[in-house]
């Protein structure tokens, strides 16, 4: 096998693209550790007690562009983080992070029930 059959294998590099980072301030919602392609991560606590993480963060290497996800929490870890409660997808970071801090938001008021069912 020569030099230029390895140059044009089937195999492609997908340039990994860091974020901005967004320092939001949510009233009773402290922030979590970003993960790498994290825009903002939050803990959101409702009246209820259950806790839930909420994540925006760039989801490329999947097809998609920005996804802002509601993911439960359980003693203080994530639980079943491949089925979160609800995921948006948007272009804009900027609608990424306005609807980040609108689900943190409603978690807090005890609504997200009634957001994601409004916003399906």
């Amino acid at each position: 096998m020569s030099n230029m059959e390895l140059v044009n294998s089937e195999q492609v590099l997908i340039p990994l693209v860091i974020p901005e980072k967004f320092d939001i301030v949510i009233p009773g919602a402290p922030p979590v550790r970003l993960q790498t392609l994290d825009l903002a991560r939050h803990v959101a606590v409702a009246p209820d007690g259950k806790d839930f993480v909420v994540a925006t963060f760039t989801d490329t290497n999947m097809g998609r562009t920005i996804v802002t996800a509601v993911f439960p929490l359980q003693g203080h870890y994530l639980t079943l983080v491949r089925l979160p409660v609800c995921e948006y997808e948007t272009d804009d970071p900027e609608v990424a992070i306005q609807r980040h801090i609108t689900l943190v938001q409603a978690i807090q008021q005890g609504q997200l029930k009634a957001y994601v069912k409004k916003n399906q």
